[in-house]
């Protein structure tokens, strides 16, 4: 936009209004030239900015695309040489534990071995004791056997002792 520039009057009274307003156009027209040079030197300088600050921005991504992949390198070695401590202490308690249970698994063995044997022993011993007992039952049942045979003939004794007793007494009943 054009400014319009602003002569006092005696400049027109003394150049006239043709040189005046030529004065002004002129005026005009370097300051339009002077505006759309400046105008093309701020949209270079600003190209160049915006170029160098492109650039700046793609260094620093690189630098920082750098530092991540050390960073990243980094951290996977770390990892990989804290899962291989990981897997070694891992075999190792692995074969601890391994080890304990043999180790417990032997002690059952022999503890259930030492028990079967108790236990077949007393077993053993009870199948000794039950035989016994048989034999003193079969000995018992012969003796009760014997002693209700006893009793028997007592009885038969005395019933036929009796039966004869009222026989003659009847008898002798009788008789009268």
């Amino acid at each position: 936009m054009p400014v319009t520039a602003r002569l006092s009057r005696r400049f027109y009274e003394t150049f006239g209004d043709e040189i005046a307003n030529e004065f002004v156009d002129w005026f005009n027209q370097v300051d339009l030239t002077y505006r759309s040079d400046l105008e093309r030197t701020n949209e270079l300088n600003f190209a160049r900015f915006d170029a160098k600050v492109e650039q700046r921005f793609a260094e620093s991504d690189l630098r920082w695309e750098k530092r991540f992949n050390e960073f990243e390198t980094k951290v996977e070695g770390r990892l990989a040489a804290f899962e291989t401590k990981v897997e070694g202490r891992l075999a190792a308690f692995e074969t601890k534990v391994e080890g304990r249970l043999a180790e417990f698994e032997t002690k059952v063995e022999g503890r259930l071995a030492e028990f079967e044997t108790k236990v077949d022993g007393r077993l053993a011993e009870f199948g000794r004791e039950l035989s016994e007992v048989r034999r003193e039952v079969a000995q018992l049942d012969a003796r009760l056997d014997r002693r209700m045979s006893s009793l028997e003939t007592r009885l038969i004794r005395w019933v036929v002792a009796l039966w004869l007793a009222t026989a003659i007494g009847v008898l002798g009943l009788l008789r009268l």
